[in-house]
């Protein structure tokens, strides 16, 4: 099994401009272990690019990470790395990177950071008016994804779904978005190529790692022609011992039960019909993956429940005694 995988980079001057934008990409903290991970791809790659869309990526160990995409400078990294490491909130870095962006063009820029410099996860991102469409962030509670030159905004959400439904540890979790972008031309310069992107990475950072040897740290900058980045990911993944992807179609968890009314009030229906006439454990999760609730729920029929959930969006989690797991989202008004 391989523990750790470094993939060495090519030394950038300070100042270079890299005159392409970078596309999907997630920046996230498991509040639990510490752990701050950041992934990503691109229809950039080697040659052109030897690094492939790697060099996006900024992770400090115990403080956070920060994605600088988009017409990619180093010196805007560069200035982005000391906002965080003085414990900048990352709102406050969003606007100081704006007011003083290295090129004076902010408006082509996108950002997505994470930081966990107080002991709790704080987000923000960023993008500018002139990058290139489709172009949008999502933030959540301790995760940030972010995207540019986009099939639409489909890529975002489905990123943002597979990742909260996704089981394990981060690595899992990042690893489970990228597989949610993988769609012919998510990043639409792909599309004439079969592929969702050209290169991709993905990396975790336990809180003790030193900032040049990760716990890991997987790049890939370049792939045969038909050959998409986030499946060679994958691999490099399962060698690296073993996270399945989330490969699950939305549509067979709500097969499998539905919730409703969704919006809520304070009351659900959870419809097992479809399950067996056997105990099932029910899971209300907040989005950053607490738990909330969790009760027993007889298989084969309707059941309601009083949830006394604040407003909010929810993950519901059902597990069967087969091991396994079905996830939807509930939102509470």
């Amino acid at each position: 099994m391989i523990n750790k995988m470094l993939i060495l980079l090519l030394f950038l001057n300070p100042f270079s401009i890299i005159r392409a934008q970078d596309t999907f990409s997630i920046v996230a903290i498991d509040t639990l272990t510490g752990e701050i991970g950041s992934a990503g791809a691109s229809c950039i790659g080697a040659p052109q690019i030897p690094q492939g869309c790697y060099i996006l990526s900024n992770v400090i160990p115990g403080v956070g990470a920060i994605h600088t995409q988009a017409y990619y400078t180093s010196g805007n990294q560069n200035y982005a790395h000391s906002l965080m490491v003085a414990g900048m909130p990352p709102e406050d870095m969003i606007d100081s990177l704006v007011a003083n962006d290295v090129g004076n063009n902010p408006s082509i820029r996108q950002y997505g950071i994470v930081d966990f410099y107080t002991g709790s996860p704080r987000t923000a991102a960023y993008t500018g008016a002139n990058c290139d469409d489709y172009k949008n962030h999502i933030v959540g509670p301790n995760y940030s994804i972010q995207g540019n030159i986009l099939l639409g905004q489909q890529i975002l959400d489905s990123m943002e779904a597979r990742f909260l439904a996704s089981e394990g540890e981060l690595a899992c979790k990042l690893m489970a978005a990228l597989q949610g972008a993988k769609v012919i031309g998510a990043d639409t310069r792909c599309l004439d190529d079969g592929v969702s992107s050209l290169s991709s990475f993905l990396r975790v950072a336990q809180a003790d790692d030193p900032a040049n040897d990760l716990y890991l740290d997987l790049n890939v900058p370049s792939t045969p022609d038909g050959i998409d980045p986030i499946d060679s990911l994958q691999s490099l993944i399962d060698l690296w011992g073993g996270c399945v992807a989330s490969d699950r179609d939305n549509g067979k968890d709500h097969a499998m039960f539905n919730i409703y009314p969704n919006p809520a009030p304070g009351y659900i229906h959870i419809d097992l019909r479809n399950l067996g006439d056997e105990s099932i454990r029910f899971t209300i999760l907040s989005m950053n993956g607490s738990l909330i609730q969790e009760i027993e729920l007889q298989g084969g029929e309707i059941n309601r429940i009083k949830h006394g959930l604040k407003a909010g969006i929810y993950i519901c989690k059902i597990q069967t005694s087969e091991i396994k797991i079905y996830h939807q989202k509930l939102l509470v008004q």
